[in-house]
């Protein structure tokens, strides 16, 4: 197989230590901090480090799966287009954050795109390393369950989509990206680092309609806007919001 051409620095795996500092920036995810401290050393030791500039496309979607990705720093998003060059944003991803995992359990090409939104550096466990971690009792129970978060916010979102009118499902994705959207942190944040424009992308509205829902909340309370982040004001203000039931708007 290839190797793919956004690996811009690669060192190898003897050469990256599992120091207090890479541990420190994986363990705000709650799944990663659940392992076993040896099993996320081992996993730390057996990486690569990868870096990627801004806008560099990791890879994607139909590419050959590549490896198991940590996020260090920076920020990605998972998109995918349309024929008509439409883009949907999937998730963003931050800090800490596992993924690549489902293209190295099936075999299939990758979902969707994967793309810088800075300056971004991973950790990767090869196809190899997974395929051998796969075969520890504690790291295939701890990737069962990180399937089943996703697929429960899978859930989520398709009931949100099918059921929430356009507030709701508006509130309910800002309260999603308060934990960190694809991280889950256990502790919500009030400043959600989203701009309107990525934020509509991500709800399959349009800019003018995220637009009027968002100064609909502000008004009730429960938001704020600045450029290039939507701050909290009121949780609890949100969430009442976010369960209201009735049709799409």
């Amino acid at each position: 197989m290839a190797k793919p051409a956004f690996k811009v620095q690669q060192q190898a795996p003897a050469a990256v230590p599992a120091d207090a500092a890479l541990m420190a920036s994986l363990l705000v995810n709650p799944w990663f901090k659940a392992l076993p401290a040896g099993l996320a050393q081992a996993m730390l030791r057996q990486g690569e480090r990868w870096q990627l500039r801004p806008g560099e496309m990791m890879f994607r979607q139909g590419a050959l799966p590549s490896g198991f990705f940590a996020l260090v720093s920076g920020s990605l998003k998972a998109s995918t287009l349309r024929a008509d060059g439409r883009e949907a944003i999937l998730a963003v991803i931050e800090p800490g954050t596992w993924f690549g995992e489902i293209s190295l359990l099936d075999g299939l090409p990758r979902t969707h795109d994967i793309t810088a939104l800075e300056r971004s550096e991973l950790l990767v466990l090869s196809p190899a390393v997974f395929d051998e971690l796969m075969a520890s009792g504690d790291f295939s129970r701890a990737v069962c369950l990180l399937l089943s978060r996703r697929i429960r916010s899978l859930y989520g979102l398709v009931e949100d989509a099918t059921l929430r009118n356009t507030q709701a499902r508006v509130a309910r994705r800002l309260l999603l990206l308060a934990r960190g959207d694809a991280t889950q942190a256990t502790e919500a944040r009030t400043v959600v680092p989203v701009s309107q424009e990525s934020l509509a992308m991500m709800l399959g509205i349009t800019r003018q309609t995220l637009s009027k829902e968002l100064k609909a909340l502000m008004r009730q309370g429960a938001v704020t806007l600045h450029y290039g982040r939507i701050d909290i004001t009121s949780a609890e203000r949100l969430q009442a919001l976010a369960s209201q039931p009735g049709p799409k708007a």
